[in-house]
């Protein structure tokens, strides 16, 4: 080998293990798991005006849902949440079919309401920002939810399991999807306040 050229021969070898040492202490990419709402521990409330006596607590018995996140970095992406109008519960069995008919819910015609979010920003250590989309009475108005993420962990009662529990909550005006009945009288609140608590099994 030419004795000129080997001091160059070294430095490019020395740089070429550098950058492979270097590449190879970059943090691995975002793993994100998919979650699956557990339906047994999944509850979907609501909160509306009653002639401004009181409010009206409900709630819907039957929904669904799923997204990802990556514990490591907090990324959290493709939210949805499916609540089937059919199976709103108020406590009251002549108010629970009105608020199946036409002129409210209109559940035969538009049997779910549905949540969606491209992913949601990190406010906090445990709480997020998620901006999303609710498609109710097939009108699509921005609905956001804030959500604390309460605890992840082995699950103590399914022990295959791994489990995310998370508290959210959010406010829309129904009368943006078309919902007007008793809004102009006053007698039903246009504000809806939604309450929702889960637990989602990792996929």
């Amino acid at each position: 080998m030419n004795r000129s050229f080997a001091p160059w021969m070294r430095v490019a070898v020395g740089l070429g293990l550098c950058s492979c040492m270097a590449v190879a202490s970059l943090p691995a990419a975002a793993q994100a798991a998919r979650y699956e709402l557990d339906p047994e521990h999944l509850s979907v409330g609501f909160l509306v005006d009653h002639i401004g006596y009181a409010k009206v607590l409900g709630m819907f018995r039957a929904a669904r849902g799923s997204y990802s996140f990556d514990e490591a970095t907090g990324t959290l992406g493709e939210v949805r949440i499916e609540i089937d109008t059919q199976s709103v519960f108020s406590n009251h069995a002549k108010r629970d079919q009105h608020l199946k008919s036409a002129d409210f819910l209109n559940a035969s015609e538009f049997p779910r309401m549905t949540f969606t979010a491209p992913g949601g920003k990190r406010t906090g250590e445990r709480s997020f920002e998620i901006a999303g989309t609710l498609d109710l009475l097939g009108r699509k108005q921005p609905l956001t939810l804030q959500a604390t993420w309460n605890k992840s962990g082995p699950s103590p009662i399914a022990k295959s399991s791994y489990v995310m529990g998370v508290s959210a909550r959010g406010s829309f005006k129904r009368s943006g999807h078309g919902m007007n009945y008793g809004v102009g009288n006053g007698w039903v609140g246009d504000d809806v306040a939604l309450i929702i608590e889960f637990e989602a099994i990792r996929k």
